[in-house]
């Protein structure tokens, strides 16, 4: 499959839906489709993406999949079902129909609920997954990880990969706590991890590649080149520094690494644990 580049989004900008970008992200309050992305994974020697979902919504399962469906470099799609709802098993027996949907996600880091995904009704949704051979993506912030380390240990079939790190707090360059809950995470083997969405964590307008060595050290340390991924999270990025500068960064630091965990970082894991 080559390289993949395995967490990015595409949105036509709706200000009522996407009030998640903020004012000081206005630069990206317009739209983002398949051809803004093209070039860029051309440019940077990227075979193919995985697209997923900013907005809970089966809309938004459509609008990924039709995206998909037209253009071949968009390899697989995460979307979004209701894992709490009633009829949950009928709409992932819906969506087995659909080759690049691959997995879902919920945006479990803005839940009031911390604990959420330790309800009944939510895990209930997380079991339904693997029979249709279904990954689930971790959206989570660090307060979270254990509770992704219990979830993980309860579904120990079920493929799960965390998102971003858990947006550790790069900014305020704190480690220890992020890094020990981390490790209790990586300890399930059936747990993947994204190295993505680190720039946002950082100072937007003067990190440097140094502010990110602790945090890499740490996860690379945690779940070993079989389990790792890269992911831009375009058009997030585009607020610290945009698509090159962040691939830049992780290209720095991983380029010690033998030729095989490169494979796997940059293109083999992503490739595996989706099915692309």
């Amino acid at each position: 499959m080559g390289r993949i580049d395995s967490h990015q989004h595409f949105w036509r900008f709706d200000p009522a839906r996407d009030a998640w970008i903020t004012d000081d992200m206005a630069r990206i309050r317009r739209d983002f489709l398949p051809l803004d992305l093209q070039p860029l994974l051309q440019a940077h020697g990227f075979d193919g993406c995985v697209v997923v979902q900013s907005d809970q919504s089966e809309a938004e399962n459509a609008f990924q999949l039709a995206n998909a469906a037209a253009h071949d470099f968009i390899k697989g799609v995460v979307g979004w079902v209701d894992l709490r709802a009633d009829d949950v098993e009928e709409r992932l027996a819906h969506y087995r129909q659909f080759e690049k949907l691959k997995g879902f996600r919920h945006v479990l880091q803005g839940e009031t609920d911390r604990m959420l995904m330790l309800r009944p009704y939510f895990q209930r949704g997380i079991a339904a997954l693997g029979p249709h051979g279904f990954t689930y993506d971790l959206l989570i912030l660090p307060d979270q990880l254990l509770a992704a380390a219990e979830l993980a240990a309860a579904f120990p079939s079920q493929p799960f990969v965390l998102d971003h790190l858990a947006k550790p707090p790069i900014k305020a360059q704190l480690v220890e706590a992020w890094a020990r809950d981390l490790h209790a995470l990586a300890a399930q083997p059936n747990v993947c991890c994204k190295v993505s969405g680190l720039v946002t964590e950082a100072d937007w307008q003067h990190w440097q590649p140094s502010d990110f060595g602790p945090y890499l050290d740490v996860v690379f340390a945690a779940f070993g080149p079989q389990r790792l991924m890269f992911g831009s999270d375009w058009p997030v990025c585009e607020v610290a520094g945009g698509y090159g500068r962040a691939l830049g960064m992780v290209e720095a630091y991983v380029q010690p690494f033998s030729a095989e965990a490169q494979d796997l970082f940059w293109g083999g894991n992503a490739t595996r644990f989706y099915g692309l």
